[in-house]
Protein backbone atom coordinates (compact mmCIF):
# COMPACT_ATOMS: atom_id res chain seq x y z
CA UNK A 1 0.00 0.00 0.00
CA UNK A 2 1.47 3.37 -1.09
CA UNK A 3 1.31 6.49 1.08
CA UNK A 4 2.85 9.79 -0.02
CA UNK A 5 2.87 12.82 2.25
CA UNK A 6 4.82 16.00 2.85
CA UNK A 7 7.97 15.30 4.82
CA UNK A 8 8.64 16.74 8.26
CA UNK A 9 11.81 17.33 10.27
CA UNK A 10 11.28 13.90 11.84
CA UNK A 11 11.71 12.36 8.37
CA UNK A 12 15.26 13.72 7.94
CA UNK A 13 16.96 10.36 8.72
CA UNK A 14 14.72 8.59 6.16
CA UNK A 15 15.46 11.23 3.50
CA UNK A 16 19.20 11.12 4.19
CA UNK A 17 19.28 7.34 3.88
CA UNK A 18 17.08 7.33 0.76
CA UNK A 19 19.32 9.98 -0.79
CA UNK A 20 22.46 7.93 -0.22
CA UNK A 21 20.97 4.67 -1.44
CA UNK A 22 19.23 6.07 -4.52
CA UNK A 23 22.29 8.14 -5.48
CA UNK A 24 24.42 4.97 -5.25
CA UNK A 25 21.88 3.00 -7.28
CA UNK A 26 21.84 5.64 -10.00
CA UNK A 27 25.40 6.95 -10.08
CA UNK A 28 27.65 4.89 -7.81
CA UNK A 29 29.07 2.90 -10.72
CA UNK A 30 30.50 6.12 -12.20
CA UNK A 31 32.95 6.66 -9.34
CA UNK A 32 36.42 5.15 -9.54
CA UNK A 33 37.33 6.65 -6.18
CA UNK A 34 34.90 5.50 -3.47
CA UNK A 35 36.24 8.22 -1.14
CA UNK A 36 34.89 10.87 -3.52
CA UNK A 37 31.47 9.22 -3.37
CA UNK A 38 31.52 8.90 0.43
CA UNK A 39 32.65 12.50 0.82
CA UNK A 40 29.77 13.63 -1.41
CA UNK A 41 27.33 11.62 0.71
CA UNK A 42 28.64 13.18 3.91
CA UNK A 43 28.24 16.69 2.49
CA UNK A 44 24.92 16.21 0.71
CA UNK A 45 23.02 13.60 2.70
CA UNK A 46 24.04 14.30 6.28
CA UNK A 47 20.97 14.16 8.51
CA UNK A 48 21.77 17.63 9.88
CA UNK A 49 21.92 19.08 6.36
CA UNK A 50 18.59 17.48 5.44
CA UNK A 51 17.04 18.85 8.66
CA UNK A 52 18.27 22.35 7.78
CA UNK A 53 16.87 21.97 4.28
CA UNK A 54 13.50 20.81 5.61
CA UNK A 55 13.43 23.84 7.92
CA UNK A 56 13.69 26.36 5.04
CA UNK A 57 10.47 27.95 3.78
CA UNK A 58 11.72 27.67 0.20
CA UNK A 59 11.96 23.86 0.31
CA UNK A 60 9.11 21.37 0.21
CA UNK A 61 9.76 17.63 0.46
CA UNK A 62 7.44 14.68 -0.09
CA UNK A 63 8.21 11.19 1.12
CA UNK A 64 6.73 7.97 -0.25
CA UNK A 65 6.14 4.89 1.88
CA UNK A 66 5.22 1.48 0.56
CA UNK A 67 3.90 -0.89 3.20
CA UNK A 68 5.31 1.55 5.79
CA UNK A 69 8.82 1.41 4.30
CA UNK A 70 10.34 4.68 3.00
CA UNK A 71 10.90 4.10 -0.74
CA UNK A 72 11.28 7.53 -2.36
CA UNK A 73 11.15 11.28 -2.05
CA UNK A 74 10.91 14.50 -4.00
CA UNK A 75 12.07 18.05 -3.33
CA UNK A 76 10.68 21.31 -4.71
CA UNK A 77 12.74 24.47 -4.28
CA UNK A 78 10.66 27.63 -4.49
CA UNK A 79 12.05 30.85 -6.01
CA UNK A 80 15.00 28.98 -7.51
CA UNK A 81 16.27 30.82 -10.54
CA UNK A 82 18.39 29.38 -13.32
CA UNK A 83 20.92 31.19 -15.48
CA UNK A 84 19.18 29.55 -18.44
CA UNK A 85 15.85 31.30 -17.75
CA UNK A 86 14.70 34.88 -17.40
CA UNK A 87 13.97 35.94 -13.85
CA UNK A 88 10.36 35.57 -12.77
CA UNK A 89 8.14 33.13 -10.99
CA UNK A 90 10.53 30.18 -11.28
CA UNK A 91 10.94 27.12 -9.07
CA UNK A 92 13.07 23.99 -9.29
CA UNK A 93 12.29 20.31 -9.25
CA UNK A 94 15.45 19.55 -7.30
CA UNK A 95 15.08 15.83 -6.63
CA UNK A 96 12.92 12.84 -7.38
CA UNK A 97 14.50 9.66 -6.11
CA UNK A 98 12.87 6.24 -5.79
CA UNK A 99 14.55 3.03 -4.68
CA UNK A 100 15.32 0.83 -7.69
CA UNK A 101 13.11 -2.03 -6.45
CA UNK A 102 10.08 0.30 -6.48
CA UNK A 103 10.56 2.10 -9.81
CA UNK A 104 7.98 -0.04 -11.61
CA UNK A 105 5.27 1.26 -9.24
CA UNK A 106 5.23 4.70 -10.94
CA UNK A 107 6.02 6.34 -7.60
CA UNK A 108 8.25 8.87 -9.36
CA UNK A 109 5.32 10.02 -11.50
CA UNK A 110 3.12 10.39 -8.45
CA UNK A 111 5.79 12.39 -6.62
CA UNK A 112 6.27 14.59 -9.67
CA UNK A 113 2.53 15.24 -9.99
CA UNK A 114 2.29 16.34 -6.35
CA UNK A 115 5.32 18.58 -6.80
CA UNK A 116 3.96 20.17 -10.02
CA UNK A 117 0.55 20.74 -8.42
CA UNK A 118 2.21 22.49 -5.46
CA UNK A 119 4.26 24.68 -7.83
CA UNK A 120 1.11 25.73 -9.75
CA UNK A 121 -0.91 26.40 -6.59
CA UNK A 122 1.99 28.50 -5.26
CA UNK A 123 1.76 30.70 -8.36
CA UNK A 124 4.91 29.65 -10.20
CA UNK A 125 4.90 29.89 -13.99
CA UNK A 126 8.02 27.88 -14.84
CA UNK A 127 9.75 24.91 -13.27
CA UNK A 128 13.23 23.75 -14.15
CA UNK A 129 15.51 20.84 -13.28
CA UNK A 130 18.97 19.55 -13.97
CA UNK A 131 19.54 15.95 -15.08
CA UNK A 132 22.74 13.97 -15.65
CA UNK A 133 23.29 13.45 -19.39
CA UNK A 134 24.02 9.76 -18.87
CA UNK A 135 20.67 9.17 -17.15
CA UNK A 136 18.73 8.53 -20.37
CA UNK A 137 15.79 6.96 -18.54
CA UNK A 138 15.29 10.11 -16.45
CA UNK A 139 15.66 12.35 -19.51
CA UNK A 140 12.97 10.35 -21.35
CA UNK A 141 10.72 10.57 -18.26
CA UNK A 142 11.04 14.37 -18.13
CA UNK A 143 10.56 14.82 -21.90
CA UNK A 144 7.41 12.65 -21.71
CA UNK A 145 6.20 14.98 -18.97
CA UNK A 146 6.66 18.17 -20.98
CA UNK A 147 10.15 19.31 -19.99
CA UNK A 148 12.40 20.69 -22.75
CA UNK A 149 16.19 21.26 -22.76
CA UNK A 150 17.23 24.85 -22.03
CA UNK A 151 20.98 24.54 -21.52
CA UNK A 152 23.93 22.48 -20.38
CA UNK A 153 26.36 22.68 -17.47
CA UNK A 154 28.82 20.52 -15.60
CA UNK A 155 29.16 19.50 -11.97
CA UNK A 156 32.28 18.29 -10.18
CA UNK A 157 32.22 15.63 -7.46
CA UNK A 158 35.73 14.93 -6.23
CA UNK A 159 37.84 14.07 -9.26
CA UNK A 160 34.83 13.25 -11.43
CA UNK A 161 33.16 15.78 -13.75
CA UNK A 162 29.55 15.23 -14.84
CA UNK A 163 27.68 16.83 -17.74
CA UNK A 164 24.10 17.89 -17.08
CA UNK A 165 21.19 19.14 -19.14
CA UNK A 166 18.96 21.83 -17.69
CA UNK A 167 15.31 21.40 -18.65
CA UNK A 168 12.21 23.51 -18.05
CA UNK A 169 8.46 23.33 -18.33
CA UNK A 170 5.75 25.98 -18.30
CA UNK A 171 3.17 25.36 -15.57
Amino acid sequence: MLNIRKATIADAPFLALLGRITFNESFGYLFDDRDDLLSYHQRTYAVSKIRNSLDKDTNIFWIAFYDELPVGYAKLKLNSHSSFLEQGQVCQLQKIYVLKDFLSGKIGSQLQNLLLDEARISGFKTIWLSVYDGNKKAIRFYVRNGFRPIGAHDFQIGKKNFNFTAMAKQL
